[in-house]
């Protein structure tokens, strides 16, 4: 009796799925059919996404510069941001590249994925090497030269140089008259950038001076004073070049921690932001010691970097366009969700490679690590994750608005010194005490800024999707 009243129930249970099967699934992908493809057409809609873009692109690096002062080692905080900016681009091709009806002319990412579009494959995979190398690049040299000063410069090397370059790509599609007045705002912007560095390195060093000065007037032999030597070895290297203060003269002067009884050179206390004490104490706690070192050094860096940034939009420009027609004839045009892949996928192999390798031969005075020190290391690891999937949705959205409004008046996101001076400012004391002059000179910077955006994004264009 009771296995009739089983068989019975799965009897209908059956009938039931065949009943409600039929009209669930083709539901579904009349649904689906009915989608289409999510591409930005009109303006409005380009340049909307281009300042989310600015925003997201604008605060990753403050938040790796935040892990850096906090002495976290940039190979481990680099590798954790690797992941998930290429984590982002998968999310992106896998929601906005699957949805609608794939057709011929707009294939989905999982149709082109098996295309012959290799040549246009390898130009979105460069373009994500130069931006990989650049922005690990920028890694080192915001210790060198602030966060400000290398947004400012290399930024400015981007527009003025990959602008150019996809302002023919596009076959001239942005407005000239409107464009190029941009672009030499932002050449004023970089010479105001330039002048804002060398007043804050002077305060700075005014700073510095006038702190040894303090200790000879309290009637402390400044020569055996803890703070006055390290005091006294940032302003050595500072004028004669890169010498590292004698640690062990450091350690025997330290005051002790007595809850811990360490040095205190290892948990100095806290300073007030703009202070001479606050720059002594973000030089001991950082990760990589830049006081003293040639500022030609990361000048160097920053200028190598801005090469490496003028040249990845422009090769996922040819990517997604094909305007030196390397394709064959009826293979369609990688769409940006799927450049944006490979784009990120090369980004990904380089970055992992790169610091692997930099956690046994390290560079800028960074200690070793180990792969197994990185996989332990789980002090700021959030923050690197936060990163990596702001840096990756901010480049997503900077391609689909360049797709759309031509990739010369989407290089208007290159003025992220608008959002990373103001994190500079808020999180790092970047400016603070600073002179009259240092604050005007910033003042006009950012203002700069602002109009070179408006005016880079009031050049857009319209690319036909047909």
């Amino acid at each position: 009796m009771a296995m009739d009243r089983v068989l019975a129930c799965a009897s209908s249970l059956a009938t039931c799925h065949k009943v409600l099967e039929g009209p669930l699934l083709n539901s579904w992908l009349s649904v689906k059919d009915g989608l289409k493809m999510f591409v930005i057409e009109d303006k409005g809609g380009a340049i909307a996404i281009m300042l989310a873009s600015l925003l997201f692109l604008g605060t990753w690096p403050a938040v790796l510069t935040l892990l850096e002062r906090r002495g976290r080692l940039p190979q481990h905080t680099y590798l954790d941001y690797s992941i998930t900016n290429f984590l982002a681009a998968i999310l992106i091709a896998l929601t906005f590249g699957q949805l609608g009806e794939s057709k011929p002319n707009m294939p989905s990412f999982i149709t082109q994925l098996s295309q012959d579009n290799w040549p246009s494959v390898l130009f979105a995979m460069a373009g994500g090497v130069a931006l990989s190398v650049g922005n690990l690049s920028t890694q080192y040299a915001w210790a060198y030269v602030g966060l400000s000063v290398t947004e400012v410069i290399s930024s400015s090397m981007v527009v003025v140089i990959g602008t150019t370059l996809n302002y023919f790509l596009d076959n001239r599609i942005n407005r000239a008259e409107i464009l190029f007045p941009g672009v030499g705002c932002f050449l004023v912007a970089v010479i105001l950038g330039s002048a804002v560095h060398a007043s804050n390195a002077a305060d700075n060093e005014e700073k510095l001076s006038g702190a040894t000065n303090s200790d000879k007037l309290g009637g402390k032999d400044p020569r055996n004073s803890y703070n006055a030597i390290l005091i006294y070895s940032i302003i050595y290297k500072l004028t004669n070049g890169s010498v590292e203060p004698n640690k062990e003269a450091l350690d025997k002067d330290a005051p002790k921690d007595l809850e811990n009884g360490a040095s205190a050179a290892n948990h100095p206390p806290k300073a007030e932001a703009g202070t001479a004490e606050y720059l002594i104490e973000l030089e001991e706690r950082r990760s990589i010691k830049v006081f003293g070192s040639s500022t030609f050094i990361g000048l160097g860096i920053v200028f190598f970097s801005g090469i490496c940034f003028s040249i990845f939009s422009p090769a996922f420009n040819l990517a997604t366009n094909d305007q030196w027609h390397t394709l064959k004839d009826g293979v369609p045009h990688l769409m940006v969700y799927t450049a944006f892949f490979y784009f990120s996928m090369s980004c990904f192999v380089v970055g992992i490679g790169l610091n692997i390798l930099f956690l046994y031969r390290p560079m800028a005075g960074v200690p070793k690590s180990s792969f197994k020190a990185y996989l332990s290391d789980w002090k700021g690891r959030q923050w690197a994750l936060l990163a990596g999937l702001l840096c990756g949705f901010g480049n997503g959205f900077q391609f689909m608005g360049g797709q759309a409004a031509g990739y010369a008046a989407a290089d208007a996101v290159q003025a992220l010194p608008l959002v990373s001076t103001f994190w500079g400012i808020l999180l790092f004391g970047e400016y603070r005490k600073s002179s009259r002059k240092t604050y005007i000179l910033l003042g006009f910077m950012l203002f700069m800024f602002v109009i070179a955006v408006a005016v880079l994004m009031a050049s857009s264009g319209h690319r036909s999707t047909e």
